[in-house]
């Protein structure tokens, strides 16, 4: 159970991660992407399902295209053994042709089948792309420095920050989890297919959002810097008192000296 990505939980952790969002950031934009992400994985299980079945129409046209094959052949045989001198050049030309046109239509049906099934997992592919960069719009906005450092001077333009560091840095681990999951939805389509071009498609879309995941990172990592430093401060801030309250009168007055 654990050599494979099973669809049905990968939905459960979107909409999950869904309820996360909704909870700390209730009306946020990102979650509405959060439920597009997991509208997404159910198409995808579908697409999924689809791509696995056989095309029996496709199928049976080259059951048909091998028989006429073989129908064809067995006539040129048969004249063979009824001319004793052979066949005439303009026979044998039609006969090479019909076999070179057989074989072109087996060639075309037998990757039929393929490539209509990758024109499909592109086109899911190329919505994740979309819903990748959807994200990334969503968290260029969201910078640290803005929270780390507030005297900067706003201009007219400047988007409104509204969040904490501790919110911020939630709201990036959000979009890094959700371009996460988006990898893995690419992953499905890798582990039920072997076209090299499906295969290269989904790459892309890993390395996509693995870039993306490294920037936001970065901010996240910032962001921790300055929580962990205004948790030193909280703290020295609540000790100082009680330490001077613990401390002796005369070491008191020594200090003042000094």
């Amino acid at each position: 159970m654990y050599r494979k990505l099973d669809p049905q939980k990968t939905i459960s952790t979107l909409e999950t991660l869904a309820n996360r969002i909704d909870e700390r950031f209730p009306g946020a934009s990102l979650n509405g992407v959060c439920k597009e992400v997991s509208a997404i994985a159910v198409e995808t299980c579908g697409r999924i399902a689809w791509t696995a079945r056989p095309y029996k129409a496709i199928r049976l046209a080259v059951m048909l295209v091998i028989t006429a094959a073989g129908y064809l052949a067995w006539l040129l045989y048969g004249e063979l053994d009824i001319k004793s001198n052979g066949l005439s050049i303009e026979e044998l030309e039609a006969g090479t042709n019909g076999v070179v046109l057989t074989g072109a239509a087996l060639f075309f049906l037998f990757s039929l089948e393929s490539r209509m099934k990758r024109a499909k997992i592109l086109q899911a592919i190329d919505e994740l792309r979309a819903v990748s960069h959807v994200i990334d719009m969503h968290q260029l906005t969201k910078d640290p420095s803005q929270t780390v450092s507030a005297r900067g001077k706003r201009t007219k333009s400047s988007p409104e920050r509204t969040l904490t560091s501790f919110q911020l840095a939630r709201y990036l681990d959000y979009c890094s989890e959700l371009l996460s999951l988006i990898g893995k939805l690419a992953a499905l389509y890798a582990q039920s297919s072997s076209d090299s071009v499906v295969l290269q498609a989904v790459n892309d879309i890993e390395t996509l959002t693995n870039g993306i995941s490294r920037k936001i990172w970065q901010k996240i990592m910032i962001l921790d810097d300055d929580i962990a430093e205004e948790a030193a401060k909280e703290k020295l801030q609540t000790e100082t008192p009680s330490t001077a309250q613990t401390m002796p009168t005369t070491d008191v007055v020594a200090l003042k000296i000094d």
